[in-house]
């Protein structure tokens, strides 16, 4: 079982309906989901395509059901709905997560970008941008993009 399963999804869902995360107060599998969608919809469309990777990230790796991960992508996406901008999320992450979990994370957003088989200028732009915000080098931000692109990731 993955570090990311035991630290945030080995618990029941709690009573209240939240999800399963790391630190008490901490609500980084939801931001980290926000993360994703605003990639996927970086676009100003959120494709089947794009909707099925990112539920597939959120089942393989972080261990949810599908109806748990669709649960999730819909709490992500009225959050990001209603926030000013990314940084709310970007800095919970940073809060709660080590340097190689933030690899993780970028590594999933670049499996997004992919998911068409382009990169396209405005997506380049955010991912660089959302590396910037959690504080991976930029050396790193490329790594992460050969092992995707290499199929390790």
């Amino acid at each position: 079982m993955g570090r990311f399963l035991y630290k945030f999804l080995n618990k029941e869902q709690a009573e209240d309906g939240a999800f399963p995360t790391g630190a008490p107060g901490c609500n980084c599998l939801s931001a980290t989901c926000a993360l994703l969608l605003e990639m996927a919809q970086a676009d100003g469309e959120f494709s089947e395509t794009e909707k099925k990777n990112l539920l597939k990230i959120l089942q393989q790796d972080y261990g949810l059901s599908g109806e748990l991960a669709g649960e999730l992508t819909e709490t992500a996406q009225k959050e990001l709905a209603e926030s000013i901008d990314l940084w709310q999320f970007t800095n919970e992450i940073n809060e709660h997560y080590s340097r190689d979990e933030k690899l993780e994370v970028i590594e999933q957003i670049w499996k997004i970008v992919y998911a068409d088989g382009t990169l396209e200028m405005h997506e380049d732009y955010l991912v660089h941008k959302l590396a910037k915000l959690l504080n991976i080098k930029h050396d790193l931000l490329i790594d992460a993009k050969l092992n995707v692109l290499h199929g390790g990731g």
